[in-house]
């Protein structure tokens, strides 16, 4: 009775804010038709029809929640109680039966669309011809964008949420000690049917994340291009780089032995900046005609030098593209009104207030200071601020990349030589053969335009996507390091997909889980390249490491966050005021937990990040799936590791935290990490 009153009254409350927001516009379509007294009255009928029901409070907050959505143009009020009195699923098998017809058709309806979006957008995604204006207009097209306006008009929304009312997070957390896997399938499909937007403002979010993906894209560095303060060039000719992923991973590869590397770490470091405070010179990004020197930013084509026409606050209006789009948004998702709330109480089921608690807890303890000695002494030098994406506690640091890559260049010259080669790179981690050929046969590679990416299936019928970046000869180490961790993706996406024992609960969490086994893969890929020397310190290694990643992740997850905070307190801010913006607390952040560490005061290195321009508010996975990573870890070192990886992504879409006990035993918890 306890959880019934908390959900009656938190449905009142937000029936009250949207009457409120929707007051005095002409969308009356976004108000409840159905009055306080017809529900009493509604109700009252129905306890009365089912009397002998075992969960009447069930019963009751499935009718609130249709009260709450129904319309005018639905029906009358009598028109509302009669479908509620000819639409109950009462008995436990008519029920059971109802949830499974549900699950079939959405399975078909969400895996057919997803197919259709994959191929709309693949020439956007995929290396390929030159880009179109028609492409750039089929891969912005949701073809689902009317689905869920289609489910309210023929009353599949309301006979769903009236049978399987919506649990807010904090009662699937206190239900989970006595809900079973039926429950749990249960309560997923009462996630269905909250309050979204209309077709014409999901479309707006759909353009402004498609002009945010192209333009994160194309933004090419060509590093064979960038010469030094003597006028050297220092890359490779032919080196190309998307900003950031593949700035960072050069950086990075850099800490192996080579020559000239803490410069073209410097240099690169500059060219961040530049990117970062929109210095940058337009004519340099992704095109190869112009030399460029970035400590002077001057520019020279076939020798002469030419005047350099900087991008302005175009990164920066991207973003706010972004803001209007999620602000529209707002006022239909009463529930979680913000960009914020839903991407934190509603994707990851973790409030933003304690992640952010989590991450500053972390990054200020003393922890990090010995760490950063012990990088210094290895070192053997001050600490620069691009020392953030410190690799050498990862073992593949001391072995030459040029000598990995000329190994992956061999063994995976195309997409489709990666992609034939899954079953066995499996078997290598572990997996038995007849379960490595089924995961290899569900997944499908292809050469990737931009950075790459998996792209999991919404039916079990359909494939898994993993689209990687391959260079000129084949695919490089860089390359074959980030494909082994969209693999990693692309295995539980599988698993939570294909295992799972009802739809319903396909999936894991939220992203941050996905991400923290893609880690797991990833840190292993020089074991599919045959080297399976230990370390006899490598588990303190792993630790280091992992400690490292997550030190700089949280940081840039803590600028995107206050960056969206910003934008709610400042919503009519020009593009201009949000790049100063950005650029402040980027740098305030620095100064307060990282300058102590690595120096350099008001860099704003944190914003580097292209994440916050084409994902934004989804940062805050990657730290967040460092510590359940290191949580894992911590469980497999125990354990045959890929057993347990069959057997832990097959729990599906539970809540964060029943995830993890189920998993390994004990919720999710950076204690762990600061303790070792």
């Amino acid at each position: 009775m306890k959880n019934l009153i908390t959900l009656t009254a938190i449905l009142m409350i937000l029936g009250n804010i949207s009457c409120t927001n929707q007051a005095g516009t002409e969308q009356k379509d976004d108000v409840s038709a159905i009055s306080q007294k017809v529900l009493a009255s509604t109700t009252e009928l129905m306890k009365q029809k089912f009397s002998d029901l075992a969960n009447q409070e069930l019963m009751i907050a499935g009718i609130e929640q249709l009260a709450q959505q129904w319309r005018a143009e639905d029906g009358s009020a009598e028109e509302f109680a009669s479908f509620c009195m000819e639409n109950f699923a009462a008995a436990p098998e008519a029920k059971k039966m109802l949830f499974n017809k549900l699950s079939i058709a959405f399975e078909s309806l969400w895996g057919g669309y997803n197919k259709m979006s994959v191929d709309l957008k693949k020439p956007l995604h995929l290396d390929g011809d030159p880009l179109a204006s028609i492409d750039y207009i089929f891969g912005a097209y949701d073809p689902s964008s009317h689905l869920t306006e289609d489910l309210y008009s023929n009353k599949i929304a309301y006979i769903t949420m009236l049978n399987f009312p919506y649990f807010t997070l904090v009662q699937k957390d206190e239900k989970a000690s006595e809900w079973n896997r039926l429950d749990w399938a249960y309560a997923r499909m009462g996630d269905i049917f909250t309050p979204k937007a209309p077709a014409a403002v999901k479309q707006m979010v759909a353009d402004a994340e498609m002009r945010a993906e192209s333009y994160i894209a194309e933004y090419n560095i060509m590093m064979g291009h960038i010469v030094n303060e003597k006028g050297v060039k220092l890359f490779p000719e032919d080196m190309k780089l998307l900003s950031h992923w593949n700035l960072r991973d050069e950086i990075k590869s850099n800490y192996a032995a080579g020559p000239d590397n803490m410069e073209k770490q410097k240099i690169i470091y500059k060219i961040m900046m530049h990117i970062v405070e929109q210095t940058i010179p337009q004519q340099v990004i992704n095109n190869p005609e112009y030399d460029w020197a970035p400590y002077a930013n001057t520019i020279t084509k076939g020798g002469v030098s030419e005047e350099v026409k900087q991008k302005g606050d175009r990164r920066y209006e991207v973003l706010l593209d972004q803001f209007k789009a999620q602000k529209a948004m707002d006022k239909y998702s009463f529930a979680n009104p913000t960009a914020i709330l839903r991407a934190f109480d509603g994707s990851m089921q973790i409030r933003q207030e304690e992640i952010e608690k989590m991450f500053i807890e972390y990054i200020s303890s003393p922890k990090v200071l010995k760490v950063a000695e012990m990088i210094k002494e290895r070192l053997g030098r001050p600490l620069e601020p691009f020392d953030i994406w410190y690799d050498g506690f990862k073992s593949r640091s001391s072995i030459s990349e040029e000598m990995l890559t000329k190994k992956t260049k061999s063994l995976y010259p195309t997409a489709q030589a990666f992609d034939k080669d899954i079953p066995a790179m499996l078997v290598k981690f572990g997996f038995p053969a007849r379960k490595a050929e089924e995961l290899g046969g569900a997944i499908v590679v292809e050469a990737a335009r931009g950075s790459g990416h998996a792209w999991g299936a919404q039916s079990r019928d359909d494939f898994a996507r993993l689209r990687t970046r391959l260079a000129a000869g084949g695919m490089d180490y860089k390359g074959f390091n980030i494909a082994v961790h969209e693999m990693g993706h692309n295995v539980e996406q599988t698993i939570s997909m294909r295992d799972v024992d009802y739809y319903m609960l396909n999936g894991v969490p939220n992203t941050a889980f996905t991400e923290a086994n893609a880690f797991v893969f990833q840190k292993r890929d020089l074991t599919l390249l045959g080297y399976n020397q230990k370390n006899p310190d490598q588990e303190k290694m792993t630790e280091l490491d992992i400690f490292w990643g997550s030190y700089e992740i949280m940081g840039v997850a803590l600028v995107d966050m206050n960056v969206w905070k910003w934008l709610y307190e400042n919503p009519e801010a020009t593009p201009t005021q949000l790049k100063e913006a950005v650029i402040t607390i980027a740098k305030d952040i620095w100064n307060k937990y990282y300058s102590p560490v690595l120096g350099e005061k008001d860099t704003p290195l944190l914003a580097i990040y292209s994440h916050m321009i084409n994902s934004p508010l989804y940062l805050a996975n990657y730290p967040l799936g460092h510590i359940i990573e290191y949580q894992l870890e911590k469980f497999y070192a125990k354990k045959i590791w890929s057993e347990e990886v069959m057997r832990i992504y097959a729990i599906g879409n539970v809540t964060p935290q029943q995830w993890m006990l189920q998993a390994v035993g004990e919720k999710i918890s950076t204690k762990a990490m600061l303790e070792d």
